[in-house]
């Protein structure tokens, strides 16, 4: 392994900068540096040279142009190991060049802040820092490559092991690294510039947007012990640190893929209540949920709608665990609990089943739905859930009682989360039968009403999409239901609203269908 002697310093981001450097020239390594970087050095009392020296020009062009030199790039690119690269660089008097350290122009600080203008967008576009990044990645096997201030110490680590030299893999891991800083780096850019145009002030989009191009980069959280099925491979990817992905685990043994996807499940119903909820879901489908202003309420009311299918369940609730809740939850067999937090007491209680797996969730930002597909991607905006007030329409000869339309507006909160199609029965702040996933709107309400452990009869319905026909309808008031919630939008709406005024039934039109695939 070769010492480095030679470094180009280039850094937006400054943090750690000078006790990096003093470290390199502790070793015996001549610094090189531009611009705003080799002025913090030089403050620092540090030896820098300076590219202009290095190249025979000064920075021009309000500092666009500075390290774009053949006396740069070719003492990056040169193989060493490559006779005539030898030779090209003596007989051009080109210096070898062992260390790139540079980080970029802070584009997406620049493209969040309110008010950038198309110009300084353009402008904070870094041209230099990516080329030298990867110049210096590609030839890895001679030229150390670090792009984030994060790595100095266990670059300084390995050069002191190694007597001022990096190994081969090390090079190679930091190389890996700066292709994924200008991958993601150019997703930036082309993202935030896919819908502009030159003149027009930056307009942030809303979800509903869909980009001219999605982008991908999203780095690995943790390799799964296996997919859905133990014959299947998976892997957690994390942006960050809301929602379940970002979501810091406190016991419990490790989360399995099908965790994570009810986990999210769990997590967008409860977050759709302002009072303390409890969400619980079997195979993403809620077999339980309550509001109450007692979380250990809403967690009993919401286990009495299902208790069996509750067994082995993931649950999320939008408030932190106390100790009535846990003691009550510890009584069941739980796979995985999300909240946004838990008392000391309520962790020690819970700790006590040891593989169950206690998350905390630092927030939930709302995400745009993503789903692959063969041969692409399927992009759509988040399922809002309006209380819709002055679009609910009563269209029955009925209007429904104030429990009635308590209940009703639970219901509909609650049935978005269901897999189409869905029939939910519940009563003012409490699911009572859930019927999921099924072809028939009419078997739905069928297995609704089946799945029932508490009386139905007084009870609301809410289906997620419009009825085709009366039998849906006269199903669910069969069952004992008085009042439902639908979208409407049926062709045989006039017949299911004269069926709904033949049963007495209260029947509100949304105007918004619901379904989930």
């Amino acid at each position: 392994m070769r010492k480095i002697q030679r470094a180009l310093l280039s850094v937006t981001d400054k943090t750690g900068l000078v006790d990096f450097a003093s470290f390199l020239q502790s070793q015996g390594v001549e610094l090189i540096s531009t611009g705003g970087t080799s002025n913090i050095l030089r403050d620092a009392k540090l030896d820098v040279l300076d590219v202009s020296d290095v190249t025979g020009f000064p920075e021009m062009l309000d500092g666009r142009v500075k390290t774009l030199h053949p006396n740069i790039a070719g003492g990056i690119l040169a193989m060493r190991s490559n006779l005539k690269h030898r030779e090209a660089m003596a007989e051009h008097g080109i210096a070898e060049i062992d260390m790139v350290v540079v980080n970029l122009y802070d584009f997406e600080a620049t493209a969040s802040r309110p008010g950038a203008t198309f110009e300084e967008l353009i402008e904070h576009i870094d041209i230099g820092g990516p080329t030298l990044i990867r110049a210096a990645a590609k030839n890895f096997q001679d030229v150390a490559v670090v792009t984030d201030p994060m790595d100095y110490p266990w670059i300084q680590q390995e050069m002191k092991n190694n007597n001022g030299a990096l190994s081969k893999q090390v090079r190679w891991e930091m190389a890996r690294k700066a292709f994924h800083t200008t991958a993601s780096y150019d997703c930036a850019i082309t993202g935030t510039l896919a819908n502009l145009e030159p003149g027009r002030e930056p307009v942030k989009e809303h979800l509903s947007s869909m980009p001219a191009f999605l982008n991908i980069q999203v780095p690995r959280k943790q390799v799964l012990r296996y997919g859905e099925n133990p014959h299947q491979q998976a892997a957690l990817y994390s942006i960050g640190t809301h929602g379940i992905a970002g979501a810091k685990q406190l016991h419990g043994k490790d989360l399995s893929y099908n965790n994570l996807v009810d986990l999210d499940a769990a997590l967008q119903l409860a977050w759709d209540f302002d009072n303390p909820a409890v969400a619980i879901i079997k195979h993403t489908n809620p077999c339980g949920c309550a509001e109450n202003n007692s979380l250990a309420e809403a967690y009993r009311k919401a286990l009495a709608c299902d208790p069996v299918s509750a067994f082995g369940s993931v649950i999320a609730v939008n408030c932190v665990v106390d100790y009535e809740t846990a003691e009550e939850m510890s009584k069941l067999f739980i796979e995985a609990l999300a909240a946004p937090g838990f008392t000391q007491e309520a962790v020690d209680i819970l700790s006590r089943k040891k593989n169950l797996r206690l998350m905390e969730i630092g927030s939930t930002e709302p995400g745009v739905p993503l789903k692959s597909i063969s041969g692409g991607f399927l992009m759509q905006s988040e399922d809002c859930t309006e209380d819709g007030k002055p679009n609910h329409e009563v269209v029955t000869k009925r209007q429904p009682t104030g429990s009635e339309s308590t209940a009703l507006r639970f219901a509909w909160k609650v049935v978005k989360h269901v897999k189409s199609n869905a029939i939910l029965y519940a009563s003012a702040g409490q699911t009572i039968g859930v019927g999921a996933g099924q072809m028939s709107r009419v078997d739905a309400a069928r297995i609704g009403a089946s799945k029932a452990v508490l009386p139905l009869k007084g009870c609301v319905a809410a289906s997620d999409a419009f009825f085709p026909f009366p039998d849906g309808l006269e199903e669910i008031a069969s069952h004992g239901a008085t009042a439902v919630i639908q979208p409407g939008g049926s062709k045989n709406d006039d017949k299911v609203i004269q069926a709904a005024d033949h049963l007495n039934l209260a029947m509100i039109f949304t105007g918004m269908r619901h379904f989930r695939h």
